[in-house]
C-alpha cells in the first residue's frame, strides 16, 4: 500500500501500522520525482509494508520523525520506532534499507 499525506500526521501511521516506508520529498525535488514511481513499485510488491510519501515541506511535525535535511529522504519504522534512513536517489540503496525491516 502507498499513501501520500494530506495532512500532518504521519505519526498516526508509524502507530498504527506494523512496518513503515516513509519517502520525504517536495514538489520542486526533481531527484523526488524520479524516485516516486520506483517507490510506488516497491510498494505493489511488498503489500505487507505501508508506503508513505510525505512532503518534507508542508508537514513539519511528520519531518521531525527523521532527519530530514536532504530530499528525497526514506525513512523505515517498525512497530511504531524509528528503525534507519537514508538520502539517495538510487534505487538499490533504497531496496538495501527497505530489506532491513522485512
Amino acid at each position: 500500500m502507498i499513501q501520500e499525506l494530506s495532512q500532518d500526521n504521519l505519526s498516526e501511521f508509524v502507530s498504527n501500522n506494523k512496518t513503515v516506508v516513509v519517502q520525504y520529498s517536495a514538489t520542486w525535488c526533481g531527484n523526488c520525482r524520479i524516485m516516486k514511481p520506483k517507490v510506488k513499485k516497491l510498494a505493489s510488491e511488498l503489500e505487507n509494508i505501508t508506503f508513505i510519501i510525505a512532503d518534507a515541506e508542508k508537514f513539519p511535525e511528520s519531518r521531525q520523525l527523521a532527519t530530514v535535511d536532504n530530499l528525497p529522504t526514506f525513512a523505515t519504522f517498525k512497530d511504531g520506532a524509528f528503525v534507519n534512513q537514508v538520502q539517495t536517489n538510487k534505487f538499490d540503496v533504497l531496496k538495501e534499507l527497505v530489506d532491513e525491516v522485512l
